[in-house]
């Protein structure tokens, strides 16, 4: 353990870097069940992130409760976020979690401001919500409730099973705000998994996880993402991961090829460089210097190998940067039952449940 628990606002100097002086420290916590991860407890003073408009990001607002992630994949574009608590976006990364304790009650402060106009919230965009500290921590559960109690639309983006604990709480908040969910699904065969993304379930268990969410009622979106360069690219790859990804009830798949944001590019050229040496030269022609997106000739040829197979399979489906405008998230499927929402500028509208495309929000 390299850091123990001190006093709010007393700074240590046998501390991480960076988290001497964090704000609304209150301890760290390292447990057996949680062998090799260090969770940082912290009071957060804010839980709504806004997301600025020229980000072409198709929504406006984010809750993330945790601040690194046990997942360890390689390639999340989030590792650089870390080193702003001066932590590596390596080891320290998927190591060293940081998490808002009561950023739930913050939360439901937010939404109860007369200024919040009900925008849809999304989950799971900078690390995972169900993430293995979850299990730990239920946070979620209270976001939830608070978001729906308040009449706020959300959808949450995830690569863990713990979806599957809330998913009753889920289904009940779907009868009065629209919710959508979707899985994220890169690598389909075991032994690359367990090497690219360690701290992950299974996708076996991600795919029985969507088919608990589809059985619950819901339109579930699986992001075959990142659509690895000669590691996951090939026809044989991608026509195993539609043809489960259809067998466990997905309706929609949103794909796109790998993309070496700083931080991650470094972590993940070093894992290349360990595992598949004969990939690097490769590697480094389609990623080049600071480039952190494959060329777009490589992105056609890749949307025009998936888009085939997305029709052969009956699966609706689109290209990452085929990106939607913002617009609201979908609710249950096979649900036509009106209910009241209320709009943005406060009024009632009568809309069923489940009318809006649940890939819309992505």
């Amino acid at each position: 353990m390299r850091w123990q628990g001190q006093e709010l606002g007393v700074a240590d100097a046998a501390a991480l870097p960076g988290l001497e002086h964090l704000d609304g420290l209150v301890r760290s916590v390292t447990t057996p069940d949680f062998a090799g991860v260090t969770f940082h407890e912290v009071m957060a003073k804010s839980a709504l992130n806004h997301v600025p408009s020229a980000s072409a990001m198709p929504f406006d607002w984010t809750v993330n409760p945790y601040r690194g992630c046990s997942h360890a994949c390689t390639y999340c574009f989030a590792r650089s976020t870390h080193e702003y608590l001066d932590l590596d976006a390596g080891r320290d990364f998927d190591s060293q979690v940081v998490v808002k304790i009561n950023v739930a009650e913050v939360l439901r402060r937010e939404l109860a401001r007369g200024t919040w106009r009900r925008d849809p919230v999304m989950l799971g965009t900078n690390t995972d919500p169900y993430q293995r500290a979850e299990g730990r921590y239920r946070l979620m559960p209270d976001i939830i409730s608070a978001l729906t109690e308040s009449g706020t639309p959300f959808s949450i983006l995830t690569k863990g099973t713990l979806l599957r604990r809330d998913l009753p709480l889920l289904t009940q908040a779907a009868t009065q705000v629209e919710v959508s969910l979707a899985m994220s699904i890169a690598v389909f065969d075991d032994t690359l998994q367990k090497a690219i993304e360690p701290g992950t379930p299974t996708a076996t268990a991600r795919l029985e996880t969507v088919r608990a969410a589809t059985d619950a009622g819901f339109r579930v979106t699986v992001f075959l993402m990142p659509i690895l360069p000669h590691l996951t690219d090939s026809i044989a790859s991608i026509d195993d991961a539609l043809t489960r990804i259809k067998a466990a009830g997905a309706t929609r798949v949103v794909f796109g090829a790998l993309h070496l944001r700083p931080g991650a590019k470094q972590w993940f050229m070093r894992w290349l460089h360990e595992q598949h040496p004969e990939l690097v030269s490769s590697y480094l022609g389609l990623y080049p210097g600071a480039s952190a997106y494959a060329p777009k000739p490589y992105r056609s040829w890749l949307a025009k190998r998936v888009r085939p197979l997305l029709r052969a399979h009956g699966l609706d489906g689109r290209a990452e940067e085929d990106a939607p405008p913002r617009a609201p998230v979908a609710g249950l499927a096979g649900r036509s039952t009106p209910r009241i929402v209320t709009t943005s500028r406060g009024r009632a509208a009568r809309r069923p449940v489940g009318g809006a495309d649940p890939a819309r929000l992505f």
